[in-house]
């Protein structure tokens, strides 16, 4: 891997043509999020007779409609390390998005490779999504050629590992997984085998509003190179209709940036960053976050690397171990589960709709302009970073969604399409099921939906908005209200045997018929309203 303090080529130059000529053994495909220079994959080649092919392709890009930060993102990142690729030795074979006679498709370019490279077998990491995976199997046979696909050696469970956890499981729970890590991996255990500081979990500490002080310090903005100007320039001639700003473009896109990145959110944000991990404040975009997620998913960073950073923290006396156990059980259970979860629940996945909701995203999804705040704030800087942190997504983007009946495929792919951290197998089940709850309980045991209460006790959002909190029917009643009861009227029978909606319920019960019903209109009148249907 590039030290922190290395030189990198491709830093303030344009990026070169790079080209393979003539016949190849193995041909080892790259996409945009698997630019790990550790690799298994790359370890395996023969740097004189395998060759690494890269391909920028528009459907990449319009699949969904992505966020042309994201686009910018991938591309330069694909570019950088190109670059580095070349230096380091190997062949590599680049397509660009402008390359004449370019297919703009990955299936196509697969094609074109085949013929101009004659390869004599294929490989790569398991890909990020069922997709690509079969577009690669189905390439290889129709090629006739045999595919070899490598455990992803960046995470820290296998599928395989995950399954095995999962036999004998009703349901999988986050929280078992979790602990199980830590004890797999020796994470934060005293000597006994027991979690540091007596808990597993910090929860109770680190759920503070924020109150507007300390100031959160402004994050790493890495330079913008020659390479990454040139991307910016395409995405805006190519792809000016695609959503999203791009005139304050901020994403590491190189293994160097993503450790300064890394270092400057250890050394000063996750002091802070537990007590305040799901407070929303307006103005604050990033408040203590780590802004880490668009490296990690590239593969810019490695979570061992990102865990042993905040641990030596902790053990440093330079950050509290509530911030160390919120950021460490991000890396080691969340993300772990959520990819476990992903491949275990199979391709069919996306098309779960248990709710049966098949409501319209509102169009001020892609344009933050709506008079309720807290959307206004949350996509607003959607639009202006291609960021939201988990609890804008969970709690406000996408609690909205789930209780107006949006379809889960809808917000699943806004959100694939406009976070700059986007990769399918972490963006699908955590919308489609953490948000949306839309597989039936396989990632959350209940929905999590919550009234404007919640947004105005985590936030400042609800001062100077329009709507009112406190109110659940009317012209001010918060809108989040109105939905929220309509959305527990509607499931009510759906959620009766479960228990940790039984609180819920029992307030639905108490409501008149005559309440009832006029939540129900309200509801209906204001989905009509938005084009929600």
């Amino acid at each position: 891997m590039t030290p922190a303090g290395g030189n990198e080529s491709g830093q303030g130059s344009r990026f070169p043509r790079l080209r393979v000529a003539g016949a190849v053994d193995r041909l080892a495909v790259v996409p945009g999020d698997q630019l790990d220079l550790d690799s298994g994959l790359l370890r395996s080649l023969d740097r004189g007779r395998d060759a690494v092919l890269m391909m920028e392709v528009a459907g990449e890009a319009t699949q969904v409609p992505c966020h042309r930060q994201r686009v910018v993102q991938f591309l330069a990142a694909m570019r950088h390390f190109a670059v580095e690729l070349s230096r380091r030795g190997y062949r590599v074979h680049y397509v660009r998005l402008d390359d004449r006679g370019n297919t703009q498709s990955f299936a196509g370019e697969l094609a074109g490779a085949a013929r101009a490279l004659r390869p004599a077998r294929v490989a790569s990491v398991r890909p990020g999504e069922w997709r690509l995976r079969r577009c690669l199997e189905e390439f290889a046979a129709g090629q006739g050629l045999p595919y070899d696909i490598l455990e992803d050696d960046h995470f820290l469970t296998t599928p395989q590992a995950f399954g095995e956890w999962m036999a004998g499981r009703s349901q999988p729970v986050m929280e078992h997984f979790y602990r199980r890590q830590r004890r797999v991996l020796g994470v934060l255990l005293d000597a006994d085998g027991q979690p540091a500081g007596g808990e597993w979990n910090f929860d109770r500490r680190n759920r503070q509003a924020f109150t507007g002080s300390p100031d959160p310090p402004a994050p790493f903005v890495p330079r913008t190179d020659a390479i990454t100007r040139e991307v910016i320039r395409m995405v805006e001639r190519r792809f000016a209709d695609l959503p999203g700003r791009l005139s304050r473009f901020r994403w590491p896109v190189t293994r160097r940036q993503a450790l300064r990145a890394l270092a400057d959110f250890t050394e000063r944000r996750l002091p802070r960053f537990g007590t305040y991990q799901d407070a929303m404040w307006s103005g604050e975009p990033f408040l203590f976050h780590s802004l880490l997620s668009p490296a990690l998913n590239l593969k810019l960073l490695n979570p061992r690397e990102c865990v042993a950073a905040a641990i030596a923290a902790f053990e440093a006396g330079a950050a509290p171990l509530n911030s160390v156990e919120g950021f460490v059980r991000q890396l080691i259970g969340w993300r772990e589960f959520i990819r476990g979860v992903y491949w275990h629940e199979g391709p069919e996945y996306g098309r779960r709709n248990a709710l049966d909701q098949h409501g319209a995203l509102p169009g001020f999804y892609w344009t933050g302009e709506t008079d309720l705040r807290c959307l206004r704030e949350c996509l607003g800087q959607v639009i202006e970073h291609g960021y939201g942190h988990h609890i804008q997504r969970l709690m406000v983007t996408g609690n909205f969604a789930l209780l107006a009946g949006v379809h889960p495929r809808a917000i699943s792919d806004w959100y694939l399409g406009m976070y700059v951290d986007a990769v399918e197998w972490v963006t699908l089940p955590n919308t489609l099921g953490m948000v949306m709850h839309a597989d039936g309980g396989v990632v959350g045991t209940k929905p999590y939906a919550a009234s404007g209460k919640y947004i105005q006790r985590m936030s400042n959002y609800c001062a100077g908005c329009p709507y009112d909190p406190k109110q659940r029917t009317g012209d001010g009643a918060c809108p989040f209200n109105t939905f929220y009861w309509d959305f527990l009227i509607r499931h009510r029978e759906r959620f009766r045997s479960n228990r940790r909606m039984a609180m819920m319920l029992g307030n639905v019960d108490r409501l008149g018929d005559a309440e009832r019903s006029v939540l129900r209109a309200a509801a209906a009148a204001r989905r009509e309203e938005l084009g929600i249907g």
